[in-house]
């Protein structure tokens, strides 16, 4: 018997081995085999049978069946292809972590398969998928779910975060265990977790993107939790929107399908809105009284205007807490005399400046250096943060109020082990002022919160993307929903009658998408039209270059698209890094690929490396 394998790689190919004698395999099984001259993990895609006459042999089994079933591959076929990611690193992706030795398979193995359906079902026919929005989507879903009881049920979440609340409410609520397969839990939890749905022990299941192919039993209900969330598209292989991937789940095996978010993408919206999506509103829920600020011509030297400051103290002068929301983690460096703003020179995106640190870093590449005292451009002495990020935006508050108590929640300030702490300290008011990312939104309790200032939301605003209206509604919703009508909150802008201020303002969905919409369809961008990024990196700068200029010359040859020339992201110095955008219709993926598979193949000898991501989340 012959075994065709497929790894974690950037090859699309599969790889040949003979079967030894003793040893059963099946599609869609873990297996070891050697490769390169090392032990590697990988899956069978298929077995036939044939002379192994120069074949190494597999050295064993990894679990006892198979992970994947018919419709999980030709799910993770998919995938792959819409994505752009080898077959292998995507299936590897989206399975669960290797078991503990003690329960690892070796010689001889057999291959027992799932206790339910693992196959792809000839006429599966899922239901329209549906659309909660509203403040009581949470409840609503409860309620559907309860109803369908005797179903399976896969719940997707964005972060690890919110999986331990949400197994808690499906275990309360439908009184069945809930099997955890997110990575807040040990890797040998989430093996025994999948293998306890694979043999119908369990039946529900919380996880995140990582649990997308989880053995749910079929008819299920998948939902995925705040579908608008740029978490359900993470950096990494495959770079594929979760959406995207439910719902291909269900229209190959008959599943139903149950989204929901505050602020529907406006992808999601349109679908809705079309009559491809159903969409159950909800009620609205209470608001705060808002307050937005004009900001023009303030903020300069102080992140706090006048009417920011006075809602500050009058709140904690009544025994309330606030929270303040930055819409970056950190500050750039500007020059004073030439306006010379410092940029990765490999990235071209401004450095993030830590004033504790006195230090310079990339959020793309991760290039760190010490902050410069001179301008490099006019030689300048002037140089100064530039923007509002937590650390200034904290530093700014200290000063203004010396004797309180206040914190920052953001990703370099907070770790995982240090956030149930702040939360104490939020609950038991020791800490009476918050600044923070809108993360802290998600992990604070808002029982005490009275007031919510928003430094700026314009940094979002005018950010060079056609997501930028988007995040910025979807921030200030996402406060005002927090903060209920419990308080104030407090807008500082610069744009005061921009429509996504207006919108967020008067609580008015229909405020925001129907312009977002407009301007979408006029440039060409999502949902109308599908977009391509490619990224080329290079050794040398005339290497990256003439790469960047064969892939657009090969690009502009094919019909019905529109390539833009190569350009660096932002103001690349280095020359070490083009960008491409191309946009398409719905079958972009295989307009692009008789032009970007040769590209790909040759990625090891070529002048540089391509990147291809279909439908970026954003474009900075």
């Amino acid at each position: 018997m012959i075994a065709e394998v497929i790894f974690d790689i950037p090859l699309e190919r599969a790889f040949t081995y003979v079967v030894p004698p003793g040893l059963t395999v099946a599609v869609g099984q873990r297996v070891r085999a050697p490769l390169q001259g090392k032990p590697r993990v990988g899956i069978v895609i298929g077995c036939r049978e044939g002379a192994g006459d120069g074949l190494k042999a597999l050295e064993a089994t990894v679990e006892p069946g198979p992970l994947l079933g018919p419709a999980q591959l030709a799910l993770t076929r998919w995938i792959s292809k819409e994505s752009y990611s080898s077959w292998g690193s995507t299936c590897v992706a989206l399975v669960p972590p290797l078991p503990p030795r003690a329960e690892r398979v070796g010689l001889p193995g057999s291959a027992t398969g799932s206790a339910h359906a693992h196959e792809l079902a000839a006429s599966a026919v899922s239901e329209k998928a549906l659309l909660l929005t509203g403040a009581d989507r949470d409840e609503r879903l409860l309620s559907l779910l309860a109803e369908a009881e005797g179903r399976g049920l896969l719940l997707l979440v964005p972060e690890i975060g919110t999986a331990e609340a949400w197994a808690g409410r499906l275990q309360s609520r439908l009184g069945q265990p809930v099997a955890r397969l997110d990575s807040g839990r040990p890797e040998h939890e989430r093996w025994r977790a999948w293998m306890a749905l694979e043999r119908g022990a369990a039946r529900r299941a919380v996880g995140t993107r990582s649990a997308l192919l989880a053995p749910v039993p079929p008819p299920a209900t998948l939902v995925l939790i705040d579908e608008h969330d740029p978490a359900h598209k993470p950096p990494g292989h495959p770079r594929i929107h979760s959406r995207a991937v439910v719902l291909e789940r269900a229209r190959l095996e008959g599943h139903s399908v149950i989204l929901t978010s505050p602020t529907p993408s406006v992808e999601s919206w349109w679908q809705a809105d079309s009559g491809r999506l159903g969409r159950s509103d909800g009620s609205p829920g209470p608001w705060p009284a808002v307050t937005v600020v004009d900001s023009r011509g303030a903020l300069r030297g102080s992140p706090l205007s006048p009417a920011l400051r006075r809602g500050i103290e009058q709140t904690l002068a009544r025994g309330g807490q606030v929270c303040l929301l930055v819409t970056r983690i950190a500050s750039a460096l500007a020059c004073g005399e030439c306006g010379f703003l410092l940029r990765c020179p490999d990235c071209g995106i401004p450095l993030a400046y830590s004033r504790v640190r006195r230090e310079c870093s990339c959020r793309l590449c991760g290039r760190r250096e010490r902050a410069p005292d001179t301008c490099a451009h006019c030689l300048g002495r002037q140089l100064a943060p530039l923007g509002w990020g937590a650390e200034r935006a904290e530093q700014a508050v200290r000063q203004a109020f010396p004797r309180l108590t206040v914190a920052r929640y953001d990703a370099e300030t907070v770790t995982p082990a240090g956030a149930p702490r702040l939360r104490q300290r939020w609950d038991d008011g020791s800490v009476r002022l918050v600044i923070g990312t809108r993360q802290v939104l998600k992990a604070l309790p808002p029982a005490r919160a009275r007031l919510v200032g928003v430094i700026t939301p314009d940094h979002l605003l005018r950010l060079p993307d056609f997501r930028a209206g988007e995040r910025a509604f979807a921030l200030l919703w996402a406060a005002a929903e927090w903060l209920k009508d419990r308080g104030r909150l407090i807008v500082q802008t610069q744009h005061p009658e921009h429509y996504v201020i207006r919108a967020a303002v008067g609580q008015e969905q229909a405020g925001f998408y129907k312009p977002e919409l407009r301007f979408r369809a006029e440039l060409g961008y999502p949902p109308f039209r599908r977009l391509c990024v490619l990224t080329i990196k290079g050794r040398h700068a005339s290497g990256a270059r003439a790469l960047a200029d064969e892939c657009w010359r090969e690009l502009a040859r094919l019909d019905g698209l529109s390539v833009y020339p190569p350009a660096p992201p932002g103001r690349s110095a280095g020359g070490l890094r083009w960008r491409i955008v191309v946009k398409g219709g719905n079958d972009l993926p295989e307009q692009l690929r008789p032009v970007l598979t040769p590209i790909l193949d040759r990625r090891r000898a070529g002048p540089g490396v391509v990147e291809v991501e279909m439908d970026p989340v954003e474009l900075i």
